[in-house]
């Protein structure tokens, strides 16, 4: 389907930039392709791009930063690309007025999709003067899973709209809520903060909207509430589900109205909070159940995030190691590394208290270790102490979940068809035969008795795969 439409590419990766080329080329009448900022705006300084496509990480500078100074239609739909897959890079592109932005390695269908549907809506115009500080905001993490969030934390960051975190204990959700208020239009209010599973449920009224002195036995005098603490700013009402009926019936009032007024007051007050609530409950269960009103449910969950929990991200346990030991240390903690076999035991285990508990056994390591090394001795050892060493992960799994992460990212980059399945044949050989011929000492008999195939098949294989038996 060709628009006659013209898309300008910057890309300096050749191979990125040829997969791209050949997915869009029947998408447009004219595709351009540069890879670097200055052919960019040659080639912008003569021509019209009706859609720009751009990677952030360039041979002479930031394709994010540098787009305010092109001179480029303000109402020219920007999809960015970008291998650096934080909440800083989504809330970057966000916050130059991006159409969309799509973490490598990235779904062709869904940039095609993008494409289509960022033409369509080309009269739209872009704003490109939203500031946003660069901080990852405590989150942590490149997995797809995590991408998925950050792109909707950078989508919250011009409106108000109230957000429903949902993700079992332990995933971060408070920390994505302060993530959304520090990048959104109230990050200059106050961030206040309530856990509904901790108020004693006759004094949660109270706690919300505040009370006047004499509204009830002990109120000495008046006390506002979280609603009045968080005007101008954000109210995060964690632990949503645990929210008593009628307090959830007052509440909804609250949202649908816009003010509120204190226990035992009469006078109206303008509720000016953007609400966000979490919760590691199953609200469509809780509403079925009767547990949970529906027209409140529907009202906080205008925008859902959903958070992963840490086994299905597993991908990014080292790079939240690091974060917590770096965190350990401005607190006094001894500075630690972790030997590799230590990483590895760390990214078996199943993690049920998911990113809080990693950080818990991440400090306990820091302060019981003995040595500047922690070893994966250490790390069974505390787990197993502590009764969480069931939830290590059988070698089977891992095997299975490092091909689903390989093959992912080979199919967002593969050239030929059927090529992935003789890539991953030699991979997966290579290492097989390389650890046999360890353990047997380079005794080739013994490992094809081992492997359960002829000598002969071994001698052909271990030259196709250039392997030296003696030094595998």
């Amino acid at each position: 389907m060709s628009s006659g439409k013209t898309i300008l590419l910057v890309e300096d990766d050749p191979a990125i930039a040829m997969i791209i080329r050949e997915t869009l080329v029947g998408e447009c009448g004219h595709f351009a392709s540069v890879g670097s900022l200055a052919e960019r705006n040659a080639w912008l300084a003569d021509h019209r791009a009706d859609i720009v496509i751009t990677d952030v990480v360039l041979p002479d500078g930031d394709g994010i930063d540098s787009l305010s100074h092109t001179g480029i239609d303000p109402s020219t739909p920007v999809i960015v690309l970008s291998a650096q897959n934080t909440l800083d890079t989504a809330v970057r592109a966000t916050g130059i007025g991006s159409y969309d932005y799509l973490p490598k390695p990235f779904d062709l269908d869904e940039l095609t999709a993008s494409v289509r549907a960022a033409l369509e809506k080309r009269s739209e115009p872009a704003t490109r003067d939203a500031a946003v500080p660069a901080d990852s905001h405590g989150l942590v993490g490149r997995a797809p899973a995590m991408q998925a969030v950050y792109r909707t934390i950078a989508r919250l960051a011009s409106n108000d709209l109230a957000v429903l975190i949902l993700g079992e204990s332990g995933t971060g959700k408070e920390v994505v809520a302060r993530a959304i208020h520090a990048t959104g239009l109230r990050r200059n209010g106050p961030f206040v903060a309530i856990n509904m599973a901790a108020i004693p449920r006759e004094l949660i009224e109270a706690e919300l909207f505040g009370h006047e002195k004499g509204a009830f036995t002990g109120a000495h005098s008046r006390n506002a509430g979280r609603f009045e603490q968080a005007a101008g700013g954000t109210l995060f009402l964690d632990e949503i589900g645990d929210m008593p009926l009628e307090a959830q019936t007052r509440l909804l009032r609250v949202l649908q109205s816009n003010e509120y007024s204190t226990v035992g007051g009469s006078q109206a007050l303008r509720a000016d909070v953007r609400v966000i609530a979490a919760t590691h409950r199953d609200m469509r269960t809780l509403v079925a159940d009767g547990r949970f009103r529906e027209d409140l449910f529907y009202r906080l969950n205008v925008i859902p995030v959903t958070l992963p929990p840490l086994r299905d991200r597993r991908s990014d346990i080292a790079a939240l190691v690091g974060h917590f030991v770096d965190a350990g240390r401005s607190s006094g903690l001894p500075h630690r590394q972790f030997a590799p076999a230590a990483m590895q035991w760390l990214e078996r285990y199943d993690w049920p208290g998911n990113v809080r508990e990693l950080g818990n056994v991440v400090q306990r390591l820091a302060v019981l270790s003995r040595d500047t090394v922690v070893t994966a001795r250490d790390v069974e050892t505390l787990l197993r102490e502590n009764g969480e060493g069931g939830g290590a992960v059988e070698p089977a799994a891992l095997i299975a979940r490092a091909v689903d992460d390989w093959a992912r990212e080979a199919m967002a980059g593969a050239t030929n068809d059927g090529d992935i399945h003789e890539q991953l044949e030699a991979i997966v050989e290579a290492a097989l035969f390389r650890r046999v011929l360890r353990e047997v000492r380079g005794n080739q008999l013994e490992a094809a008795r081992r492997l359960g195939i002829n000598r002969n098949t071994l001698r052909k294989r271990l030259g196709q795969l250039d392997i030296d038996p003696a030094h595998p």
